[in-house]
């Protein structure tokens, strides 16, 4: 109960901390992403000053290319006469589709449609969502000072981290190896998952230019952001340029989207991306998708976006806890890690509870001792009053 308790306030200050939190992790995210070129760099004799400042203009290009183009697109499908077209023939669809429920004997199907739903009312619709997805972004740089000036920092003392925690071993620390070891996991699948984003944008990108969608750099930039976000961002991405495939041709045209969007998650998030990985993450299919959900309630987008790293660490957590160890295996996806890790878990496991008994028992035998030694000495000076 008092554990319960515990993780419920935790889980409380982490919510309203957001504010202090995302930016850290989002600093986090991009280190781990960005710290390959700096690496590279450092072992090619580059000082680390400059390593670290070229390391971060290149993240800065890259993002800030992405995200001007897809501001510029979205302020342009803002602004036309598109949104109303596309209004008009949604409108024109829901008529359509009013008039066969009619056929099927479903009188003034038509008319009530009429009565709720207007094009007018459809474009503004769009509108208003266009225009509070810009400004989530507008809101979200405003961060992004304080995400650059911790991700320098971040850079400049990653290659630190390793000796650091050797360090607190020598000191009888807590063993914190396995959380290097859970780090450089969490590199390799932000690495490998940049790459698979990068190549799923491009060949979303392509599939619409050529099926002659509208706007088919924006829906590549789309998938490319989405990608990130495990078992449902990649669902996400597909559905308006479905729907829009829809709307300005026919339905043809949206099949051949629909397929194309899962031949291509298919092979790059379904056989690409595992092989690449490997099974060394361990996380089960449900604890991915619930994680998903969860840290997008704390944390909005970026927690989303996040979820499995820090699903990641929460596990490596457990793995290290004798008490809540059974937790760890019980968001494993199985039987995928090798039998001397599972040894190696059991036997630190055992090896620090055995310490924090010891502990326990010297605390405790030092109580009584000065116990004793407190009733010896009122003892002495009661025989002496007397």
């Amino acid at each position: 109960m008092l554990l319960l308790a515990s993780a419920v306030l935790v889980l409380t200050g982490m919510y309203f901390a957001r504010d202090f939190f995302i930016p850290v992790s989002l600093a986090f995210f991009l280190a781990a992403v960005s710290f390959p070129i700096t690496n590279w760099l450092r072992e090619h004799k580059v000082p680390r000053f400059f390593s670290v400042m070229i390391s971060v203009l290149v993240v800065v290009a890259f993002l800030s290319g992405v995200m001007v183009v897809g501001f510029l697109l979205v302020n342009d499908l803002a602004e036309g006469d598109r949104l109303e077209q596309y209004g008009s023939k949604l409108y024109e669809a829901a008529l359509s589709g009013g008039a066969q429920l009619e056929q099927l004997k479903i009188e003034g199907a038509q008319e009530e449609i009429k009565k709720f739903l207007t094009p007018e009312q459809i474009g503004n619709f769009f509108k208003e969502n266009i225009t509070s997805l810009l400004g989530g972004v507008i809101e979200t740089l405003k961060s992004s000072f304080i995400v650059l000036i911790l991700l320098v920092f971040m850079l400049s003392e990653a290659r630190m981290f390793g000796r650091r925690f050797e360090s607190i071993v020598e000191a009888q620390g807590p063993n914190l190896q396995r959380m290097l070891s859970a780090t450089k996991d969490i590199q390799k699948y932000l690495g490998i998952k940049t790459m698979i984003s990068i190549g799923t944008g491009v060949l979303a990108g392509l599939l619409c230019w050529a099926a002659k969608v509208d706007f088919p750099l924006l829906w590549g930039i789309v998938a490319f952001a989405l990608n990130y976000i495990p078992a449902i961002g990649s669902i996400i991405a597909g559905i308006p340029p479905v729907i829009l495939a829809l709307l300005t041709h026919d339905i043809k045209h949206a099949a051949v989207i629909a397929l194309g969007y899962l031949v291509i998650n298919g092979f790059l998030g379904n056989f690409l991306e595992p092989a690449l990985l490997g099974r060394r993450f361990g996380l089960s299919t449900v604890i991915v998708v619930v994680s998903v959900l969860f840290w997008g309630f704390l944390w909005g987008p970026v927690g989303m976006l996040l979820a499995v790293p820090l699903t990641m660490i929460f596990k490596v957590a457990l793995d290290n806890s004798r008490e809540l160890r059974w937790l760890g295996v019980a968001i494993s996806q199985g039987k995928n890690q090798s039998p001397e890790l599972e040894r190696q878990i059991i036997k630190e496991s055992t090896q620090a509870q055995k310490k924090k008994e010891k502990a326990q028992q010297d605390s405790a035998q030092q109580e009584a001792d000065a116990e004793a030694a407190e009733d010896a000495a009122n003892a002495l000076t009661a025989a002496g009053d007397q």
